[in-house]
């Protein structure tokens, strides 16, 4: 990284206002909210990461989970959360496991993702790399496998911050779609590296965005300003700038 990079990196990291879910200010700021549509379907199925690298998985289940849980779909079923020497003492005829979305199921149509999603190296950019967690484009891969319909917008140097605002403070507003970010905790003044969760509510007063953390090992929700969101996601990943997916479902 160069000196310049480094000083916006600094700059933006002072810049950061975050108020946390559990304050005041946080509760004035949804109660005043026109743009939190959002906010309850993926409250009702949020779920915090199983571990540190799959952010973006745990992020997808929810949303899928939002979107299809109760519906007229097909889920899937995941039985690893019982050990099959566990279900020998289980009666015979009961089966306890639910129909929904989970952070391994989710990626099951590519079970040779998940690996690489560990740390197996792949080739980048001609160079066999181990790259922890998941790009912007295979979260978007592993949406779509899951027959969603998904819009990437990756947050280029020269992106348009209105466009980006207004796209996200619209898909707020409207039900059965939803916005996952990719940002840089350090461009918000957390520790940690990139990141995926889902945003739930727009407050117009404050300009900020409220972002549902999928780690609270690490951090809380947080309400963020607009400015500092895009700018978090106008940092470099492995290949490309990050950014957000709007999605819906193509049932």
């Amino acid at each position: 990284m160069n000196a310049l990079a480094i000083l916006s990196l600094s700059i933006y990291m002072l810049a950061a206002d975050l108020v946390p879910w559990t304050s005041d200010e946080s509760a004035l700021r949804l109660s005043r909210s026109t743009h939190r549509v959002d906010f309850f379907p993926l409250s009702n199925h949020f779920e915090s990461q199983d571990n540190a690298i799959v952010c973006g998985l745990a992020s997808s289940t929810i949303v899928l989970n939002a979107l299809r849980l109760g519906g007229k779909a097909e889920l899937p079923v995941d039985k690893s959360s019982i050990a099959l020497t566990e279900r020998d003492y289980l009666p015979e005829d009961f089966d306890p496991f639910f129909k929904k979305y989970t952070q391994t199921s989710v990626l099951t149509p590519s079970a040779k993702k998940r690996i690489e999603i560990f740390g197996k190296p792949v080739t980048i950019n001609g160079k066999e790399t181990a790259d922890f967690g998941m790009q912007l484009r295979q979260l978007q891969q592993a949406l779509e496998s899951n027959g969603l319909h998904v819009k990437l917008n990756v947050v280029t140097d020269k992106a348009d911050v209105k466009k980006i605002k207004a796209e996200l403070i619209q898909n707020l507003k409207t039900k059965n779609d939803y916005v996952l970010v990719n940002y840089a905790r350090k461009a918000l003044g957390q520790t940690g590296g990139g990141h995926i969760s889902p945003l739930g509510a727009y407050d117009q007063k404050s300009d900020s965005f409220l972002v549902m953390d999928v780690n609270p090992n690490k951090a809380p929700w947080v309400w963020v300003k607009a400015s500092d969101l895009i700018a978090a996601m106008k940092t470099f990943d492995t290949i490309e700038n990050r950014g957000y997916l709007l999605i819906s479902d193509k049932q």
